[in-house]
């Protein structure tokens, strides 16, 4: 059962009021975490965590020079 009807969701739950700076945050985490997957994998050869933490650096460096210098590589989503 759903807890609250279409259209009914308290204000401060929806994602418009989340700031720019805790995006940023994120995607700066994001790159040093994938940073870590990547050190660790090659470290350990673990093929799956050299990868993924590839893959999240540049997932994060995009979204960070998508925000800080509108950088839009696939148009507006």
């Amino acid at each position: 059962m759903a807890r609250y009807r279409e259209g009914e969701i308290p204000k401060e739950q929806l994602a418009v009021h989340s700031s720019d700076d805790m995006l940023l945050l994120t995607a700066v985490l994001g790159f040093l975490i994938g940073i870590v997957l990547t050190y660790l994998g090659r470290k350990g050869q673990q093929m799956w965590m050299w990868v993924w933490g590839i893959g999240l650096i540049i997932c994060s460096l995009y979204l960070g020079l998508s925000m800080t210098v509108g950088l839009r590589l696939f148009g507006n989503f």
